[in-house]
């Protein structure tokens, strides 16, 4: 028995319930660097994976990359997609952030957009948009409303100073209890096969996003925590799917 199987033949047990009405979340891996942990991290059957495009960050990869990355995880899972992360893009970055360019399938925007950049970036980049919202009070869900109609989804974070994501914090649990935006939306910040079936008791997103919890190192991940974690989440049967 592999160390994989034996993740998943122990993990089980501790899947967190999902009434029939409710599917298991999406799970989205961020932070790829590299391409065999790419097509590695997609062939295990998850939704989708994530590469960074702001500079300085510790897990940026540089756009020279980034196609032939997306290329090997489509080629392990078509069905997975390719989310490209920026911050605050200039009118001058947009030819790095196109599809035809990257061969990403979506943009996440991780920086300040308003509604209206945002509407304005999906018509300039002609593909779908998610936008991060890093939370530091409860009321600051209320700015999730607006972007209705904008973007595909909404990705909520914990706020933490000067850092966009990747940190491993997560928002209060209570301030999401009951939570229901007008669009999907994903929860990022701790998410790991140790918290996961804690917060699904508690929340209902319809996806989830994990980074440092699956990591050795910046932009390395550990296979067998990523597949603890698909494991709890959608139970031995979701992978590889």
């Amino acid at each position: 028995m592999t160390p994989a199987d034996r993740c998943r033949r122990s993990l089980i047990l501790e899947r967190p319930p999902h009434p029939s009405a409710v599917p298991a979340p999406l799970l989205k891996i961020c932070g790829l660097r590299q391409q065999s942990q790419a097509a590695a991290v997609a062939g295990l059957g998850v939704d989708a994976l994530g590469v960074i495009g702001v500079p300085g960050s510790p897990r940026w990869l540089e756009p020279a990359h980034r196609p032939a990355l997306f290329a090997a995880m489509g080629q392990a899972n078509p069905r997975c997609r390719g989310v490209l992360v920026v911050a605050d893009p200039s009118d001058d970055d947009l030819e790095n952030l196109r599809p035809v360019r990257g061969g990403h399938d979506l943009v996440q925007l991780h920086g300040q957009e308003s509604p209206q950049r945002c509407h304005q970036l999906g018509e300039r980049l002609g593909c779908p948009l998610w936008k991060a919202l890093r939370l530091r009070h409860p009321e600051d869900l209320q700015q999730v409303s607006a972007y209705r109609g904008v973007v595909e989804a909404v990705l909520l974070d914990a706020w933490v100073p000067d850092q966009l994501g990747g940190t491993g914090q997560r928002i209060p649990l209570e301030w999401l209890v009951g939570f229901r935006p007008p669009m999907p939306w994903w929860l990022a910040g701790g998410i790991s096969a140790s918290t996961v079936a804690m917060v699904l008791r508690a929340v209902q997103p319809d996806g989830l996003d994990a980074s440092s919890s699956v990591e050795l190192a910046p932009g390395v991940k550990d296979i067998e925590r990523v597949v603890q974690l698909l494991s709890v989440v959608k139970g031995p049967e979701g992978e590889g799917r």
